[in-house]
C-alpha cells in the first residue's frame, strides 16, 4: 500500500544544478560570487521626467527618455535615445540606437541604429549605419569601416 513517507522516502531531491553557463543566479548567493559574463555592461537611464542643459559624459551604457540639451560623451559604449527622448545634442559614442528625436550630429565608432520612429537631423560619421523605413533623417553620412578596424587595435 502507498503512503506519503514512502514516496517522499523514494524521491531524493538533489539542489539544483548550475553550469557554468547558466546565466541564472539564485538569489540567495552573495553577489561577490555572481557570473559575470563579459557581455554584461553596466547601464544608466534618464527617465523621460528628466531635463538636462550640460555636457554628459559616461563610461558606462546610457539609455536617455527625457530631454537633452549639451553634448554626450559615451566613448566606447552605447547610446539608446528611447522612443519619448529629444535630444539637441553631439553625440560621441560606440553605438547609437534612435528611437526617439536627435537633433545634432552623431559621430559612432560601431554602429547607428535608426529606428521606425526615430529621427536625426544632423550629420553621422560611423562605421556601420542602419535606418528602418518609417525612419527619419536629414543630413550627411559617412561610413568609414576602419573606425571600427582601428578601435580593436
Amino acid at each position: 500500500m502507498w503512503s506519503k513517507q514512502q514516496a517522499v522516502a523514494e524521491t531524493p531531491v538533489a539542489p539544483p544544478v548550475q553550469s557554468a553557463s547558466s546565466p541564472v543566479v539564485p538569489f540567495n548567493t552573495p553577489s561577490t560570487s555572481r557570473l559575470a559574463s563579459p557581455s554584461t555592461r553596466s547601464a544608466a537611464r534618464l527617465g523621460a521626467g528628466l531635463q538636462i542643459k550640460g555636457h554628459i559624459t559616461g563610461t558606462e551604457d546610457l539609455q536617455i527618455d527625457g530631454k537633452i540639451d549639451g553634448p554626450i560623451t559615451l566613448r566606447g559604449h552605447q547610446l539608446t535615445v528611447g522612443p519619448t527622448a529629444q535630444l539637441n545634442s553631439e553625440i560621441h559614442a560606440g553605438e547609437v540606437i534612435v528611437y526617439g528625436k536627435v537633433v545634432g550630429n552623431v559621430h559612432a565608432r560601431e554602429r547607428v541604429d535608426v529606428k521606425t520612429d526615430g529621427s536625426i537631423i544632423g550629420d553621422i560619421s560611423t562605421a556601420r549605419i542602419s535606418i528602418e523605413d518609417g525612419a527619419h533623417f536629414k543630413g550627411r553620412i559617412e561610413i568609414d569601416p576602419t573606425k571600427t578596424q582601428a578601435a580593436a587595435d
